[in-house]
């Protein structure tokens, strides 16, 4: 990071502020307002941080306008095409690609911690058979901290390399025993003979009645999803695991945080969502109606796992994705699979649209990943599960990044404040139904106390 000359503030009283204008190895340069409030008396205002540089970070770069994702300065392209999962968790988290032998080491030591401490299976026992998986997830992640005490000395560097190395390990078992749970079905234990993806495959869908042979493809296939969803810069989640890391708070309640924020539809369910789309359109005759409908502001269909946040151009991951959906549905002879076939109607009609072509609107990674995760025989509600075991990786990593760095601050956003101003505090005793509705329910349009929302609900549950 380094300082690139100065901005000037022109203030409303005449004042001049300068600050400075900071520039990373890429990506736009950055206003420091460190020293803004001290300057000026003010702070900015920036609701979701959509204009805010929240930390210094060398993990991952995204560049939305050219449709580029580097992981370490290498592109995501070249990875998928090069590299498997764990190879992209040894880089994620020491900087650079293993050899040979240092990888041979890295994945031995995942296998040895693959297991999780037999008490914790009790635990997933107090859970609801029909519980969602990812309410099994965080909590289960949250409780690791419970049975490994020897790893969360978090200011010592081979603590935390070691804590990321038995989330990496767990997080596939800790995963496929939720899914087991939840079809009531018995725990089935990893290999070491197997693959990380294999393992994961072997633990979901091996039953003690019959073998289990897992596919080749099958499992290259979830590897490169596990590739493509490993980090992806300061998304909702890492930002929640950053913010909870800042606390001191133990890696495993971070990532247990990160879970919960991945579990929100607007980040982590966007592939179910697709599906869901697709299932509601139904057919190739009803596409156009349907993206007509896409086109008006007031109807409220929206066209899901076409265009993103952050790309402005194509999502890069998207590529690779669509050529794994091919390979993937052409091993399981269901490439005339009417869903799929759907999809690639749709992705042909809507890029030969101009209203969609003009606003960059192309298929991201999520119209085809759902597809896929359905062939594979991964149910719906499993979707944001696997998207919790890959991004796990991104997660711990974020939070070694965050815990090394020399001075840390506790995450601590301001606000712009719009409530009461400064009034005075009525006793019980004069507060009166009348008094209540004269200071508090005329501004909300209530003429009674019932008319208040916390009458009105207490009123309709039957509280009274």
């Amino acid at each position: 990071m380094e300082s690139a000359g100065q901005v000037r503030l022109l203030l409303p009283d005449g004042r001049e502020v300068e600050l400075p204008i900071l520039v990373g190895t890429a990506g736009p340069p950055m206003i420091d307002i460190r020293q803004l409030h001290a300057k000026t008396g003010l702070f900015t205002f920036d609701p979701g941080f959509t204009a805010t540089g929240s930390c210094e970070s060398k993990i991952t770069f995204i560049d939305g306008e050219k449709g580029a994702l580097w992981y370490r300065g290498y592109r995501i392209e070249d990875l998928a095409n090069k590299v498997d999962f764990v190879e992209v968790c040894y880089l994620l988290i020491y900087g650079d690609l293993p050899s040979l032998s240092q990888k041979s080491v890295f994945e031995r030591e995942i296998k040895c911690e693959m297991m999780i401490h037999e008490q914790l299976i009790n635990f997933y026992r107090g859970f609801k058979s029909d519980a969602h998986p990812m309410a099994i997830m965080t909590g289960v992640v949250g409780a690791l901290s419970a049975f490994m005490h020897d790893d969360l000395h978090v200011e010592d560097p081979k603590q935390r390399e070691m804590c990321a190395i038995r989330l990496i390990a767990k997080m596939p078992t800790i995963a496929a025993i939720a899914y087991k749970t939840s079809v009531g079905q018995p725990i089935v234990y990893p290999r070491s003979d197997l693959s990380y993806t294999a393992n994961f495959l072997h633990m979901m869908f091996a039953l003690p009645t019959e073998p289990y042979e897992v596919n080749p493809v099958l499992s290259r296939a979830l590897d490169s999803i596990f590739l493509l969803h490993a980090d992806h810069e300061q998304n909702a989640s890492s930002s929640t695991v950053r913010i909870a890391g800042s606390s001191q708070a133990n890696p495993y309640a971070c990532v247990a945080a990160g879970i919960a924020s991945l579990w929100g539809p607007a980040h982590g369910g966007a592939n179910e969502a697709v599906l869901n789309m697709l299932e509601e359109i139904g057919s190739k005759d009803r596409i156009p109606e349907f993206l007509a409908r896409a086109k008006n502001k007031n109807d409220t269909f929206r066209l899901m796992g076409f265009g993103h946040r952050v790309y402005k151009n194509f999502d890069p991951r998207a590529v690779r994705m669509r050529e794994m959906c091919l390979e993937v549905l052409g091993e399981l002879g269901v490439q005339d699979d009417p869903l799929f076939a759907l999809a690639m109607e749709l992705e042909r009609v809507a890029l030969s649209d101009e209203y969609f072509v003009s606003r960059k609107l192309y298929p991201n990674v999520d119209f085809y990943s759902g597809i896929v995760l359905q062939a594979l025989g991964i149910p719906k509600s499993m979707f944001t599960v696997l998207f919790a075991v890959a991004r796990s990786i991104g997660w711990i990593t974020q939070w070694m990044e965050m815990m090394s760095e020399s001075t840390q601050k506790i995450s601590r956003p301001r606000q712009l404040y719009t409530g009461h101003g400064e009034r005075d505090c009525v006793p019980l005793d004069d507060r009166s139904d009348d008094h209540i509705v004269q200071h508090i329910g005329l501004a909300r349009g209530a003429k009674s106390i019932n008319d208040l929302p916390h009458m009105a609900y207490r009123q309709e549950r039957g509280s009274f």
